[in-house]
């Protein structure tokens, strides 16, 4: 009996913990070094990022990437970043934002939205036609997380069974540099990331 106790203590302190790990992250993160005056084509000068596309434009493209610099240099970008396609939060909240904000943000100037997850290009393109948003977003795929870990954006989300992953946030950048950024506390949350918040910052 005794033994059959402890079992089942032992297994409701390992599920609290994932639940933990994962709802309340935001005591246990390590905050993001990426700031406002970040310049985030220094700060991965070598990066690139994988345009959402299919299969066969991979090929025809043979895989092409994009530059930082090529995103960034001479334009006014709202970016914003999340945990991975078809999740949850991320596809019925974070991305419908942006979506609908779309042409507020034209009017502010933006040349470009984007958004980019740790997820490959031909997900991201899948992604994108399943949420009808590829006229109003750019999709990238940041293959191995190179680009997140550059700014401290990464997350472990093992358990939710994620892996590797990106805190969720948004930014608004300026010919390369922040001009805001907003992270959340935990990937779960969407408090601040969303598309209402960064229009006002801009």
């Amino acid at each position: 009996m005794a033994s059959k106790f402890l079992k089942r203590a032992a297994t409701s302190s390992v599920l609290k913990s994932r639940v933990e790990s994962i709802l309340i992250g935001a005591s246990r993160r390590s905050y993001a070094s990426v700031a406002v005056g970040t310049d985030i084509v220094s700060a991965a000068p070598s990066i690139s990022l994988q345009k959402a596309r299919s299969w066969d434009e991979g090929v025809s493209s043979n895989f092409s990437t994009t530059s930082l610099k090529d995103i960034f240099k001479g334009k006014k970008v709202v970016i914003f970043g999340l945990p991975g396609a078809y999740t949850g939060v991320c596809s019925q909240q974070h991305v419908p934002s942006y979506k609908k904000n779309f042409d507020k943000f034209k009017a502010k100037g933006i040349d470009s939205v984007i958004c980019v997850a740790i997820n490959d290009p031909y997900v991201m393109n899948a992604w994108a036609d399943k949420l009808e948003a590829k006229d109003a977003i750019e999709f990238y795929g940041d293959l191995d997380g190179s680009f997140h870990k550059s700014l401290d954006l990464g997350k472990d989300l093992s358990a939710a069974l994620l892996g590797p992953r990106s805190e969720r946030w948004s930014a608004y950048v300026v010919d390369g540099k922040v001009k805001a950024i907003n992270v959340e506390g935990a990937p779960s949350d969407f408090k601040v990331s969303g598309a209402e918040v960064i229009l006002e910052q801009i």
